[in-house]
């Protein structure tokens, strides 16, 4: 009787929203085994092995935050997963490789020049493997664009205009928790377009060298708030009057998830995830333009804009050959509904929204018509479908005996130097929107 492989151990340190993707999943793969659970909180913890148990697996056990160095030790762990506010990955990740464990952080990898040296030091002298979950990369859309662009659909590309939107359900909800201090969350440049800065240093094959932006808080906060008459008097959302038709706001305790995850654990932490969108203390900004230029002499427009009616993006390559357009609509509009119906919803893009658009690639040849490109595999849901994509081609897939559709997962799956590249784009943002003047990229961070 051949002897059965013993399922990996692994341990996942921060239990917010979007540890539950990863919670399932795991839950769904018989050769991994969720040992551990840690946070800060044991309320959410107790949530995540409320998930497992419903899925028939065994519950983790618990460790606090501090106890991260105990829980590897003790529980012979195999793989970490990092999902802690942005700040503190690096304070799990190091260790967890002088471990000697297969270790995957959600994005962005940290959130400044020292954690990220910090990090890349270890990954040198321990040998061990980290990956970034890069899940755009995953997303069949933009692998097809990827392989447009390799195989010369446009020739050479000369410049990019990079343009994202995000809606004011999803983009309000950066300014209602953590995400809204930049110390936290290294601002939307950081949290947010590092996967746009990826995805571009990937498809043109290159290096960003030097970045010039501009940012401000343009639209939420206090100030901006009374000058637009957007802004209503209240803290934070529950238990406030004036939040109770306030279509920037969202309600806890309508969403089971949201109650167990979030109001529930309140009292352990104080942490409020329902902050007013227009009140103090907001320290990132939400309109930004940059101009980036590459190792290949490319250059790039961008602008992230977090206060759109709808939510999606524009790309245009310009080549020697033509140029690509590619436009995805995630949201055509936002209803002004006060309530939102789903932990994994058009608060974070994790659903498909009955208001979807589509989806649409296209080429432009010299002297040639243009000619739309079919992609295949495209879903709205699971950020293009690449979260499931991404979680076969760094777990493996459900079922062993059925073949997972993961792409060149080789080329799709990002390592710490895709993390410190697509951050480095981010920290040279912010820096030039303190300057005003343009940033060097290895004066940021050293690759």
């Amino acid at each position: 009787m051949a002897a059965t492989t013993p399922a990996r151990r692994v341990a996942i340190v921060g239990t917010g929203h979007r540890a539950q993707t990863f919670t399932e999943a795991f839950s769904r793969r018989p050769h991994l085994h969720v040992a551990a659970l840690c946070d800060t909180n044991p309320v959410r913890i107790a949530h995540h092995n409320d998930l497992l148990a419903a899925a028939g697996r065994p519950k983790a056990t618990a460790y606090a935050a501090e106890d991260f160095e105990r829980l590897l030790r003790t529980e012979a762990i195999d793989e970490v997963l990092v999902t802690t506010v942005d700040a503190l990955h690096d304070h799990y990740i190091v260790p967890a490789l002088e471990h000697g464990a297969r270790v995957v952080t959600e994005k962005p990898m940290t959130v400044d020049a020292e954690r990220c040296a910090r990090i890349l030091e270890t990954v040198r002298r321990t040998g061990n493997s980290l990956s970034v979950a890069f899940n755009y990369r995953f997303n069949p859309v933009h692998e097809r664009v990827r392989r447009l662009l390799t195989e010369g659909a446009v020739g050479e590309v000369l410049s990019v205009h990079f343009e994202w939107l995000l809606d004011v359900r999803h983009g309000a909800d950066y300014f209602r928790r953590w995400h809204r201090e930049k110390a936290n969350s290294g601002g939307l440049m950081v949290h947010k377009s590092s996967h746009h800065f990826d995805l571009v240093n990937w498809w043109l094959g290159a290096r960003p060298e030097q970045v010039f932006g501009y940012g401000r808080l343009a639209f939420y906060g206090r100030e901006a708030g009374e000058r637009t008459g957007y802004r209503r008097d209240y803290e934070r959302a529950h238990g406030a009057r004036a939040a109770a038709d306030d279509p920037f706001a969202v309600h806890l305790e309508d969403n089971e998830a949201l109650r167990s995850l979030y109001l529930r654990a309140e009292a352990e932490d104080g942490y409020l995830r329902d902050r007013n969108v227009f009140g103090d203390g907001i320290t990132i900004e939400d309109d930004m333009a940059l101009l980036v230029r590459y190792s290949t002499g490319a250059t790039m427009t961008y602008h992230l804009t977090a206060y759109s009616p709808w939510e999606g993006y524009r790309v245009m390559f310009n080549g020697t050959r033509g140029r690509l357009e590619l436009q995805v609509e995630e949201s055509l509009w936002q209803p002004p509904r006060s309530r939102v119906s789903s932990a994994k919803g058009a608060v974070h893009g994790d659903t498909a929204l009955a208001n979807a658009g589509g989806h649409r690639v296209t080429v432009h040849p010299l002297w040639q018509p243009p000619h739309e490109v079919p992609v295949t595999g495209f879903d709205h849901a699971g950020h293009g479908g690449g979260d499931a994509r991404m979680l076969d081609a760094l777990y493996g897939p459900a079922d062993p005996d059925t073949p997972a559709d993961t792409g060149d997962a080789a080329g799709l799956r990002a390592n710490e130097i895709d993390g410190a590249l697509a951050l480095a784009a981010g920290l040279a943002a912010n820096r030039s929107f303190a300057t005003g003047r343009p940033v060097d990229i290895a004066d940021v961070v050293r690759v």
